[in-house]
């Protein structure tokens, strides 16, 4: 009874202990920290006496264990344990004394000690214990009978011993281990056997196999280090790396875990995507938090800063900019285009006469043009005619203005006359802007001139447009005048 009372009284007091200590903020406390645990085993005896031979006994074990928490593969524990058992032997020579070849101790322990536990992985554990107990022995004959010394009451039956125990335990669950283990007890006197002889004490070896249970035990489910109770973060996937609480390592702390992270180094409480990368609201390629611009229309070019190109820094971005190479210091509009004041098509920039009337017809320079037509003729019939470009088509394009009707109408009566003439009409132009876009400008106000020819009764078959583009100059294009001059239409007469 008083066994079970001890071990009962133990129990409360480490549970006690377990549940009351708080715990301390270590990371990746392994599976037996704060752990109780309880062991039944049995096995056998073989003692160490004054006789000559020793007979293999039985004994029976009860512990209970309590482990300190570790960051390591080992633990620390306290240790309680009680234990009964017998030991015997034989001497034929009936020593001592007793009437008896034969003895056998009942023996019966309570003591307690420390324990030392390490890991292989989470299956196999390693331990090794040491301690002290207080030791009753009760030696008796072969028939059950007190021995002599200590029915005689020469020595106390009651003793000072020392314990030690290694082992192993394999788990079989998380809450059960099967347990194989060796141990010795050392007494501090010679009664045992109720015989004092020779210069040792009497003492004992014995083997057991038992079960132990665990309370506090958690298992590590995702393998990260951190047991289950401490893991906020239990379903981290394996190999991840993870900070104290089992949960995977931020470095840069914008709630992406830094294995998902694909920005593992975003500034501090920049707002990210799932990606763990800055938010690009625009899609520009420039994240939000350095983006000056941050409603630019998808598929726009942008500069570093995010905003639109302006490729000649007018103020307009080039998506927007009509007129995307305007000089450098140009006042613009709204469209990037430079500002035209008196709305003449000549822009301020490079207009001579800001002012002019509306309507008013003018020059390349802006200015009112001179309305003039240059006719060479024979005297008896035209023969050839230059039109020039600035008095007789609107400014930049091909529509033909009423100045030009009344030569265009007397060349006419000469084509009338003569069925069998035929008339070459070629376009000219300065040599501003690209060949290409000035050659297309000269061949449509070649065609023109024809299209108004043949409406008024000249054949079309007799009639050929060409386009000369900037081609054959009357004189240099580096003067206005004579830019003025090679804008122009020539009529000629290819046969008579």
């Amino acid at each position: 009874m008083k066994l079970f009372t001890l071990i009962a009284v133990m129990c409360m007091g480490l549970v006690q202990l377990a549940f009351s200590q708080e715990k301390i903020e270590a990371p990746r406390l392994n599976t037996m920290s704060y752990v109780i645990a309880f062991t039944a085993e049995s096995g056998i005896t073989f003692g160490f006496t004054d006789y000559k031979t020793s007979k293999i006994n039985f004994t029976g074990k009860g512990s209970l264990e309590y482990y300190f928490p570790s960051t390591g593969n080992g633990n620390v524990g306290i240790r309680a344990f009680a234990q009964t058992g017998f030991v015997g032997g034989q001497d034929a020579r009936v020593p001592f004394g007793n009437p008896t070849s034969k003895f056998s101790t009942k023996m019966e322990m309570y003591g307690g000690g420390a324990i030392y536990m390490v890991n292989f992985g989470e299956e196999v554990y390693l331990w090794a214990a040491a301690g002290a107990s207080n030791l009753w022995f009760y030696p008796k004959d072969g028939s059950g009978n007190k021995l002599v010394n200590y029915a005689n009451k020469v020595y106390s039956n009651h003793m000072l011993a020392y314990n030690g125990d290694v082992g192993v335990r394999f788990m079989l669950s998380e809450r059960i281990s099967l347990n194989v283990a060796s141990g010795i007890v050392v007494g501090t006197k010679d009664w045992w056997d109720d015989a004092q002889y020779g210069a040792s004490n009497d003492y004992l070896l014995n083997g057991t196999v038992g079960l132990t249970y665990y309370i506090g035990r958690d298992k590590d489910t995702d393998k990260d280090g951190v047991i289950d109770s401490e893991d906020a973060c239990p379903g981290t996937p394996s190999g991840t790396q993870v900070d104290e609480t089992g949960c995977p390592l931020d470095t840069d702390k914008d709630g992406v875990a830094d294995y998902l992270d694909k920005c593992p180094f975003t500034p501090a409480k920049v707002a990210v995507d799932a990606n763990g990368c800055p938010l690009d609201a625009d899609n520009d390629g420039i994240a939000d938090n350095i983006d000056k611009c941050t409603n630019t229309p998808y598929g726009v070019k942008v500069d570093a800063n995010g905003c639109p190109l302006d490729t000649d820094g007018d103020g307009v971005a080039d998506y927007l900019d009509k007129c995307s190479n305007t000089p450098a210091k140009v006042s613009v509009d709204s469209k990037g285009c430079p500002i035209d004041a008196d709305g003449d098509g000549v822009a301020d920039y490079f207009d001579k006469c800001p002012n002019t009337p509306k309507g008013e017809q003018v020059d390349a320079e802006g200015c009112p043009m001179k309305k003039e037509v240059i006719v060479i003729q024979t005297p008896a019939e035209i023969t050839s005619l230059v039109l020039n470009g600035d008095t007789n088509f609107e400014f930049n394009k091909v529509k033909l203005l009423p100045t030009a009707y009344a030569v265009l109408d007397s060349l006419v009566g000469t084509m009338k006359r003569h069925p069998e003439y035929k008339w070459e009409v070629g376009g000219y132009t300065d040599a501003v802007g690209s060949d290409n876009s000035n050659k297309k400008l000269s061949q449509r106000r070649a065609q023109v001139v024809v299209d108004y020819l043949v409406s008024k009764g000249a054949s079309k078959r007799n009639l050929k447009a060409v386009g000369y583009g900037e081609t054959n100059p009357l004189t240099s294009n580096e003067t206005v005048e004579g830019r003025s001059m090679n804008r122009r239409v020539e009529i000629k007469l290819l046969n008579k």
